[in-house]
């Protein structure tokens, strides 16, 4: 039996300064940024009226709430950060954590969260749950 998912890919963009802890090279000083973002969300059931999984908009706005949170901010002052180094990685796992709260009340997974620095510098975050499958066919 085929089962149906349905992906949504949206992007945006944040500025922001860091300092990397224990780095040893040169990205350990204060420095900037004009991080990209992008999310993907999936679901099995498109809405019976609009025929959409979610509106493009509203899952922009609910990505801009939590870029906000970062945007034109030293990363390492926030409460998250003061521990957790502010890598790309632990943005994404950031934006991730946080969006995800503001899914509850949809029927979609969150599957991923990708934080750039620039276009040749990549991180992905997700969640791994080992029953979900959107490509198995059985």
């Amino acid at each position: 039996m085929e089962r149906t998912v349905y992906s949504l890919r949206v992007s945006s963009d944040f500025s922001s300064s860091h300092q990397l802890r224990n780095y040893q090279g040169r990205c350990e000083n204060l420095h900037g940024h004009n991080f990209q973002v992008e999310v993907e969300i999936s679901g099995a059931n498109t809405d019976p009226e609009t025929g959409m999984l979610m509106d493009f908009k509203e899952l922009k706005e609910k990505l801009a709430q939590v870029l906000d949170k970062l945007d034109h901010r030293h990363l390492n002052e926030l409460e998250y950060f003061k521990e957790v180094n502010p890598s790309s990685e632990n943005i994404a796992r950031f934006i991730y954590q946080d969006l995800k709260g503001l899914l509850t009340t949809r029927e979609v997974r969150l599957e991923w969260v990708m934080v750039a620095e620039k276009d040749s510098s990549r991180a992905f975050y997700r969640e791994v749950h080992p029953a979900y499958n959107p490509g198995r066919t059985s």
